[in-house]
């Protein structure tokens, strides 16, 4: 089978979730995971394991067997590999021979964009919880389809 440009589209929009939610989660102060900015916000805590449970379900839809589940939120550190952890069985799968049971664009405008909503309102939590992360021209970072674990490239250009 040869490379899709779809499903490598799509691991490198996985690759830039991963960019983008090690540094919205990295050096966060043991305090961030209960943060709550409303009676009714999620905490950070949640929102990372919705997350999880959001790329829990690209997979089974790629797979074929979609299911959803609301995980159980683990303590912070666990759940920051979780959504590493889910990441890389979601690439794993795009990189494979294995043929996508929904389209990529189904993915895409479900769990993917989602997901980058959910990172979006890490970095804003962070900032209003006052640990905020620096700004970053994303444009030039180094991301890499494939590239999904917490061991991400050190930023190009960051500005306050």
């Amino acid at each position: 089978m040869g490379s899709d440009p779809k499903r490598e589209f799509l691991r490198h929009t996985l690759a830039t979730l991963a960019y983008r939610g090690a540094k919205a989660v990295r050096g966060a102060p043991e305090s961030f995971a209960s943060f709550q900015a409303a009676d009714t916000s999620r905490t950070p805590l949640q929102i990372l394991t919705h997350i999880g449970d959001l790329m829990d379900w690209a997979l089974s839809m790629a797979r074929g067997d979609e299911t959803w589940n609301n995980a159980v939120p683990l303590p912070w550190t666990q759940e920051i590999e979780r959504f590493h952890r889910t990441l890389t069985a979601v690439d794993d799968f795009l990189a494979s021979d294995t043929e996508l049971a929904c389209s990529c664009e189904r993915l895409f405008q479900g769990a993917i964009a989602d997901s980058f909503t959910h990172v979006g309102q890490l970095a804003f939590l962070r900032r209003i919880a006052s640990a905020p992360i620096r700004s970053e021209n994303y444009s030039v970072a180094q991301i890499e389809a494939g590239r999904v674990s917490s061991e991400q490239s050190p930023a190009k250009y960051e500005f306050d």
